[in-house]
């Protein structure tokens, strides 16, 4: 694909994200900033797990062919993705209170994809890991809708909790390193290398905070029930 295509893919993307949240403020008039941008949080996510998806090549060996050219279907994923993720960035920039544990995780994958795109290279290794990264986030976000329409505290609430602790372990803690594993050790750019490792170093930060959220979610639960 051309470079001015590639980068209209993406420009295009984060304006159809934008407009997307702009909508999403028009229907729910009466949500915070950070709920409305949660729902379009969540539509991306599903639109990269499908997209993600349906771009393997093989899914007796889902990150085959090691080191690869992208192909077109790949490089649509990625450039979808590299387009919600610098708007949900500048977001960021807009909320209350600014983490820097998100904007790290989001620089990380910009610069990634980035790189991915522009070298056209490593499309099987880098789809996987946005099928990695994105399989959680619909439920990390349902954690936060159902707070603020008023269900904190309740069973739903920590079954959302729950299921999106199980699953962040799966694929971040089970399945991510493995590809790291294989895409340090295949013939990639140095800087997809050093991405792979970022966001797996990211991925074990979180997964700690994650850890301490639900241990005390289930404390703080067994003592609501001894009461």
């Amino acid at each position: 694909m051309e470079d001015y295509a590639k980068v209209y893919l993406v420009v295009s993307r984060v304006i159809y994200w934008a407009i997307a949240f702009l909508l999403t403020r028009k229907m729910f008039k009466k949500r915070s900033f950070d709920f409305c941008n949660r729902v379009v949080s969540t539509i991306h996510a599903l639109f990269a797990v499908f997209l993600s998806s349906k771009s393997v090549q093989d899914w007796s060996c889902p990150v085959c062919p090691l080191a690869s050219t992208s192909s077109p279907l790949q490089i649509k994923a990625l450039g979808v993705s590299l387009g919600y993720l610098i708007y949900d960035l500048v977001c960021c920039l807009f909320d209350k209170k600014i983490k820097i544990d998100n904007s790290v995780h989001h620089l990380v994958s910009i610069v990634g994809i980035g790189a991915g795109l522009a070298y056209e290279k490593c499309g099987s290794e880098m789809v996987a890991a946005l099928w990695i990264t994105e399989i959680s986030s619909p439920f990390l976000h349902l954690r936060e809708l159902l707070k603020e329409l008023g269900y904190k505290d309740t069973d739903l609430n920590l079954a959302s909790d729950v299921l999106f602790a199980v699953i962040f372990t799966l694929a971040r803690m089970c399945f991510g390193p493995y590809l790291c594993y294989v895409t340090l050790s295949s013939a990639n750019p140095v800087l997809i290398k050093a991405m792979a490792l970022g966001l797996q170093l990211v991925s074990a930060f979180w997964f700690y905070k994650i850890a301490k959220m639900v241990k005390y979610k289930f404390i703080k639960r067994s003592k609501a029930k001894a009461n």
